[in-house]
């Protein structure tokens, strides 16, 4: 059925003519470089997708070539740094009003039509009532897509690729929007798809599923009745109406018929008994709020109860709704999931969608990107270019809606390798990567928000610094800032705009708009000199550890991990004490640390278990470089190849603060193995493998990791994993439950979060879990 023609961008002063005047940053981004589109027409919103290659700085790494009679050559730093040009594959996903149609045909005349794209995808009502101005403006054939095979492609893609996507609305909690984290099946679901009527679709597989239902008393149904009940012309007034209203003034309540005596018969009495009912009989004017109000309900029940019949007589327990009709408007939220729980007994779940307008635009463009294998890859949104998911309650003020007038805005990248569960996870339905939801914490929220505004400056200072022969760094790095201050600004309004806030979404959304203005690494000049320093105290920390009787050395090497982690730029305690010291190391950072017992003390377990079988592979995920994975992380690599066991050292496909990445540690290793015929042997033989995990994250998802080392685990038969750092064992991780042992590795930088977890600065977390026979 066709889509509710509702006006999908909150007031609409702003228009298209003015603009398709902006610049590439502005609303259409990456335009010179798109290479297809395809639009989605409904009945009073275009959504438009299109396929751009992105040009980009990414900082290479390359070994130095030692093999002249350079005497200096120790003195050197281990690689050398340059900064390139590369290419990236972004998908951009435009909203705006029908009534700018024919302006937005012209800008994509001008814009567009010279892109590979000859025949042009469209969906939609509107892809068959614009079919011909389309065709006559820009000069290209259209090719109308099926309605419901685009919804449910989109619908697909979204759920595979966002992984806060999904969500669900509580009354009376805070915060209403509770995320769902991603899925690894997302099979069987139910989609209800509420436009001007409604469409049900059962979702089996892929490319499997039928419309097995649906209603034509849906988002029509609403506008239509409303404007006759209201003399409101417009969808966005009706809903604003209806936000204001009581509907208890119009409906007839449970208590109404039986008085006190409902509770004998089970049912509360706030319970509709009929919608309307009072105004049979009722001999005065009502609102036009409170008619908004009770139409409104009456739809949104009679839409709930419908899902949940279908759900339950194909026994499916997710339901998913699509359409304009939603639009995040919380009450008619509420009132579906109301309805649903009341109905199917808390059994059926309703399941809202952040990006519900775009289903049918990204299911008609990957309907005619075929060609490119777009389902083959991962894809990751873009916070830097995306608008956030905001409420249209009235009484959070007319701001959440003013984003970009008109506009919304939706970015992916495209990333490099699929991205899977790591094997081992014990339950990935369950899994939940952060530690602190931050939507939900409102202290925690507070004090992160106000952090990262206050380390704003030296990101900055560090980003200038990092390209000392830009001349135009310092006017990147000011924009850099003021864009990651309006996302902190809008986050502290709207804090579930992205999805469940987190301390890794924040650093995330950091990076993302740091890259957005060409500063790809800005550690990656400290990386290395203080990979070259570490590399030099190598041979000597190894000389020690060799020193020590089996028992002292095993806990020198867990002191040396811990320590190493120290290093940690990313950390105000930490890069106060690295600008004002340069000298601070190795040793100096062991006495940083607390003394045993630890915050979280399972050593002698650990200590215990070693005295065993050795494990048959250990799978490490790196934190830091210099110091912490040279002197901390490659010495315990060292002790566990020396008892049998083979090591997948995971490290960041890509840069995020001063974090270790692979290519970084592929010739740190090979610096090392030239000192070390432990090391040497164990990369010659295939016992020690670099891999990449995927991310380019401060932070862990275990549920998106790069696919060749999820195979790399299983073909080894990895049986323990070590979490190390911060990011990856405490802001995430900290609760990960995994199929074999595990251990979880940081030193707490921060007094917040150690007076949060009963402890002081430089507090340790040394946890070992055993996995429950």
């Amino acid at each position: 059925m066709a889509e509710c023609g509702a006006s999908g961008g909150g007031s609409s002063g702003d228009s298209l003519d003015k603009s398709i005047t902006l610049p590439p940053d502005g609303i259409f981004r990456n335009l010179e470089n798109a290479k297809r589109f395809a639009i989605d027409i409904g009945g009073s919103l275009t959504k438009l997708a299109y396929y751009s290659t992105v040009q980009h700085k990414v900082a290479k790494v390359r070994s130095f070539d030692h093999s002249g009679t350079d005497t200096e050559q120790d003195h050197e730093s281990p690689y050398e740094v340059s900064v390139q040009e590369e290419v990236s594959a972004r998908l951009h996903f435009v909203k705006f009003e029908n009534a700018y149609m024919e302006a937005c045909l012209d800008f994509i005349r001008d814009h567009l039509v010279n892109t590979e794209t000859k025949v042009i995808p469209a969906t939609g009502g509107g892809a068959y009532k614009f079919k011909d101005l389309i065709e006559q403006k820009l000069r290209l054939r259209v090719d109308k897509e099926d309605v419901m095979t685009c919804l449910i492609k989109g619908c697909n893609f979204v759920l595979k690729n966002i992984p806060h996507e999904a969500f669900v609305c509580q009354k009376d909690s805070d915060p209403e929007f509770r995320f769902q984290t991603n899925h690894p099946n997302i099979f069987p679901y139910l989609l209800v798809n509420i436009g001007s009527g409604v469409s049900i679709v059962k979702v089996e597989t892929e490319d499997k599923f039928e419309w097995v239902g649906g209603s034509s008393i849906g988002g029509g149904t609403f506008w239509g009745l409303g404007a006759l009940l209201t003399k409101t012309k417009k969808f966005d007034e009706l809903l604003h109406l209806a936000s204001r209203g009581q509907h208890a003034n119009v409906d007839m309540l449970v208590q109404d018929i039986y008085g006190g005596a409902h509770q004998t018969l089970g049912l509360s009495g706030n319970l509709i008994a009929s919608s309307f009912g009072k105004s049979a009989t009722a001999d005065r004017e009502f609102s036009q709020e409170d008619m908004a109000k009770s139409l409104l309900h009456m739809i949104s029940n009679d839409i709930g109860q419908l899902a949940c019949l279908y759900a339950r007589l194909h026994r499916l327990d997710r339901v998913y709704f699509g359409g304009f009709f939603i639009r995040g408007h919380p009450v008619t939220m509420r009132t579906i999931t109301y309805s649903i729980n009341f109905f199917s007994k808390g059994e059926v779940q309703a399941l809202f969608l952040r990006h519900e307008g775009y289903l049918g635009a990204i299911g008609a463009f990957l309907k005619g990107a075929e060609q490119d294998n777009p389902d083959q890859y991962s894809w990751g949104e873009n916070y830097a270019g995306s608008s956030g998911l905001m409420s249209s309650a009235p009484e959070l003020g007319p701001t959440p809606r003013a984003r970009s007038g008109t506009f919304d805005l939706l970015e992916m990248d495209r990333l490099e390798r699929p991205l899977v569960n790591l094997p081992l996870l014990l339950d990935p339905s369950s899994y939940v990567p952060d530690t602190v939801d931050l939507t939900d914490d409102a202290l925690a929220r507070k004090y992160w928000l106000s952090c990262f505004e206050e380390a704003l400056d030296g990101v900055v200072k560090r980003a200038v610094a990092s390209q000392p022969g830009s001349a135009d760094a310092a006017e990147r790095a000011e924009k850099f800032r003021q864009k990651y201050w309006a996302k902190l600004q809008a986050l502290r309004h709207q804090p579930f705009a992205y999805g469940t806030l987190t301390v890794r979404s924040l650093l995330d959304t950091r990076e993302h708009c740091l890259n957005e203005f060409n500063f790809p690494d800005p550690y990656s000049k400290v990386k290395q000199r203080e990979n070259g320093v570490a590399l030099r105290c190598f041979p000597r920390v190894v000389r020690a550890l060799d020193a020590l009787g089996w028992a002292e050395r095993q806990l020198a090497l867990a002191e040396g991990l811990l320590a190493g982690n120290v290093f940690d730029w990313g950390a105000k305690a930490v890069s106060e004490v690295l600008e004002c010291d340069p000298q601070f190391g190795f040793e100096e950072a062991k006495r940083k640390l607390e003394g045993r017992p630890w915050l979280v003390d399972c050593y002698d377990t650990w200590l215990q278990r070693l005295q065993g079988a050795p494990h048959k592979c250990a799978l490490i995920f790196a934190d830091n470089s210099g110091v912490d994975v040279i002197l901390g992380v490659f010495p315990f690599v060292r002790e566990l190849l020396s008892r049998g066991t083979e090591v997948i050292l995971a490290c960041n496909s890509g840069p995020a603060l001063n974090d270790v990445t692979y290519s970084e540690a592929l010739i740190v290793a090979e610096r090392i193995a030239a000192m070390d015929p432990t090391i040497h042997s164990a990369l010659r033989e295939e016992r020690l493998l670099l891999t990449q995990t995927g991310s380019s994250s401060p932070c862990l998802d275990l549920s998106r990791l790069d696919k060749g080392l999820a195979v790399l685990v299983r073909e080894r038969g990895t049986d323990l994993v070590v979490i190390e750092g911060m990011g990856r064992a405490v802001h995430t991780n900290y609760y990960a439950a995994l199929r074999c042992e595990c251990l979880k590795l940081a030193v707490v930088k921060n007094s917040w979060l150690a007076e949060r977890l009963g402890g002081r600065l430089f507090s340790v977390i040394f946890k070992y879990e055993v996995p429950a026979e």
